[in-house]
């Protein structure tokens, strides 16, 4: 070797040896200042919703909307904080999700609307995705307000107005009837920023949904929704659908002689021979076919339950009735009507219906399919209150076979990542989106634990027991 090479040699260790020695100086100031934040709850355990690992005696630091440090309440002086609450040892996990909500009805209903956004904070929900309606321009202006603390409510992702046919089934729909109608609708989607974009069903053909599906897809929007009972879920899916609302429409790939079927019936009235129909080992194939394209199904269960039994169940001592404004209730009538005219047969044809989609869930989550808490509350449902019933959905979710981790998992850890939103929600770390939902009991143990809520805090901003009830007592002062 050269003397030349020999120096350079020796030179580059010494540089070496000069950054090793400037980074550990670094590391050990670094280290040795604790962190800074607003303020934290002390004495918690924490759930991993992902494995279902419970960390005790620990402190989680928040500053504005994120947490800055989880750890052992050993090292609670690594962090310097304005100030501190004692947990009391609760359980804590990520904010709920309720991934199917309606703000809709008009104009008219807009101040109604807006005064069931405190029920969900209420209830542990911090996030909501709303699968579209008539007043997008409001939910968007509630949403930066929510955002900026100026408004109690839950984040909302929505998807404006729905795609449909040219005779929509709810107001404010967008109507595709071309080929120019589908660059049209997703233009206008595109332009008011919606987060993802929902067909529906009312008279929509086959052709134009697959049409909106390949150009949703060229776009990257995310797409979900109902589906033409006379369009193949499985070419929809090969096309680009990311997801479905209600089970109805993977009957249509599970049920053998669906072809005969769909030439024989239409629309819903399809549904009863698709379950005659129904196939285990086909359902297992598709499934698992499903799951390999990463998709989303959102079961919608407890509605389901609650429109079948309209005709035997009174809701009059309902402890949610005070706090929906009449207008809304109004709304009720809709379906409160058809279940009267539909008598005996509609009730058992509902409750046939609620055990057969309730069956489908397991394995389907079994599969690997996404699943997606998702409760359908709003006006025209009746009886399915904003908040609540994202409890009730989960409990039927456990009824159906998931336990208690998995149906948590179907709405704090699948909600956020139908949006791409894994990186800053579903875990409790250090860098994630501050929403939490503290607990009395263990929801692991019992899934009708989520409803033990000592504190809620929603995009770092802390409410308590009190906070929530005044809120509650804010919602029923602006009907009265």
């Amino acid at each position: 070797m050269s003397s030349f090479n020999t120096f350079n040699a020796y030179e580059s260790m010494c540089y070496m040896k000069y950054y090793i020695y400037i980074l550990g100086i670094f590391l050990l100031i670094n280290c040795s200042i604790p962190k800074q934040a607003d303020y934290a709850i002390l004495n918690v355990q924490v759930i991993d919703v992902e494995s279902g690992e419970i960390s005790s005696n620990n402190f989680i630091a928040i500053k504005d909307d994120r947490i800055v440090m989880v750890d052992y309440m050993d090292n609670h002086k690594n962090v310097v904080v304005k100030k501190s609450f004692d947990g009391g040892g609760a359980f804590v996990i990520p904010g709920l999700w309720d991934n199917h909500v309606h703000f809709r009805g008009g104009e008219d209903l807009i101040n109604q609307n807006k005064n069931m956004l405190p029920l969900f904070l209420r209830y542990g929900v911090t996030s909501v995705r709303d699968g579209g309606g008539d007043i997008t321009s409001s939910i968007q202006t509630w949403n930066q307000q929510i955002q900026s603390g100026e408004l109690n409510g839950p984040k909302i992702y929505t998807s404006g107005p729905k795609l449909d046919g040219s005779r929509p089934a709810w107001l404010g729909s967008l109507q595709v009837e071309s080929s120019g109608d589908v660059i049209s609708a997703l233009d206008s989607l595109q332009s008011i920023n919606a987060d993802f974009v929902k067909i529906y069903d009312g008279n929509l053909d086959a052709e134009m949904y697959y049409q909106i599906i390949q150009e949703a897809e060229k776009r990257g929007l995310k797409i979900t929704g109902h589906m033409p009972l006379t369009a193949e879920l499985m070419d929809a899916v090969d096309y680009g659908l990311d997801g479905i609302e209600h089970l109805y429409y993977a009957l249509t790939e599970t049920a053998f002689k669906a072809d005969s079927i769909r030439k024989a019936y239409s629309g819903y009235s399809m549904i009863t021979p698709l379950m005659d129909h129904y196939d285990d080992e086909l359902a297992f194939t598709i499934y698992t076919n499903l799951a390999e394209k990463e998709f989303y199904v959102t079961p919608t269960l407890h509605i389901g339950k609650t429109l079948g039994e309209l005709n035997i169940t009174d809701h009059s001592e309902d402890s949610l009735l005070p706090f929906i404004a009449t207008e809304i209730l109004e709304t009720y009538q809709r379906r409160i009507l058809s279940a009267a005219r539909g008598g005996e047969r509609y009730t058992q044809q509902r409750t046939r219906w609620g055990l057969a989609f309730s069956a489908m869930v397991k394995p389907m989550n079994d599969a690997g399919i996404h699943i997606l808490a998702g409760s359908d509350c709003g006006p025209f449902n009746s009886y399915v209150y904003p908040g609540e019933s994202i409890h009730k959905e989960l409990e039927l979710l456990v009824n159906s076979g998931l336990s208690p981790l998995e149906a948590l998992q179907t709405s704090v850890i699948n909600g956020p990542k139908f949006f791409n939103l894994s990186d800053d929600y579903g875990r409790i770390e250090a860098g994630k989106v501050a929403d939490l939902l503290f607990l009395s009991q263990n929801p692991l143990e019992s899934i009708s634990n989520t409803q033990t809520i000592s504190w809620v805090i929603q995009n770092g901003k802390m409410y308590s027991l009190s906070d929530l009830q005044n809120m509650m007592d804010s919602v029923k002062s602006n009907i009265n």
